[in-house]
């Protein structure tokens, strides 16, 4: 298990405590079993309470779910929202964005797989809640995109699905990622920025 699944660095915010290490518990069994193979039984047992304290703290495993998506999303839509908002060219914001993003999904990599692969098991209402956020985190990228195409700086056939690649590209570190690999977060995130403008500069 990664330091970061384990530290709950990502999850400071959260309290009391015992929210917080049910938090880091429903994490870790996401990502290594599935939300649906996971019980409320296993992320008490990991968080070192009873299945019945549990739920003083969330009242069902489909919310211990949401706080997580939606804590996740809230972040990338921040550091997305930021770089669109930055001074300088869009291919200097492009740059950062995609910077951020990737090594956000490289350093909190088991949160990652949970907040962008176990999105379909969230009830309707806190779906479309966590699609909002996803659809405003698109929307910065594609703001930055369309000014680079503005500017003259990109040239791309279609913004959109270029901005849908972009995303796929940097949310997919999440799923590969390996903390004892030879690249560290910040490295993927300065090969995946130089990639991405290689994507959208017009070619000589």
């Amino acid at each position: 298990m990664s330091v970061e699944a384990t530290t709950g660095e990502a999850w400071g915010d959260i309290s009391p405590d015992a929210a917080r290490r049910l938090v880091i518990a429903a994490v870790q069994a996401f990502a290594e079993r599935g939300y649906h193979a996971t019980t409320t039984r296993d992320i008490a047992g990991r968080a070192g309470m009873s299945p019945a304290a549990l739920y003083i703290h969330y009242k069902t495993k489909e919310e211990l779910l949401y706080q997580i998506s939606k804590v996740g999303h809230l972040r990338s839509l921040a550091m997305l929202s930021e770089a669109r908002d930055a001074d300088g060219s869009a291919a200097e914001r492009l740059e950062s964005a995609v910077r951020a993003f990737v090594r956000w999904h490289a350093e909190h990599h088991t949160t990652g797989r949970v907040v962008q692969y176990e999105l379909g098991a969230l009830a309707p209402e806190h779906h479309a809640e966590i699609v909002a956020l996803r659809r405003q985190s698109e929307d910065a990228i594609r703001t930055i995109i369309k000014d680079g195409v503005t500017a003259g700086e990109f040239d791309v056939p279609e913004v959109s699905g270029t901005t849908l690649a972009v995303l796929s590209l940097c949310i997919d570190v999440a799923r590969w990622f390996n903390p004892g690999g030879r690249r560290t977060p910040d490295e993927v995130g300065a090969l995946y920025a130089d990639l991405v403008l290689r994507m959208v500069r017009p070619t000589a």
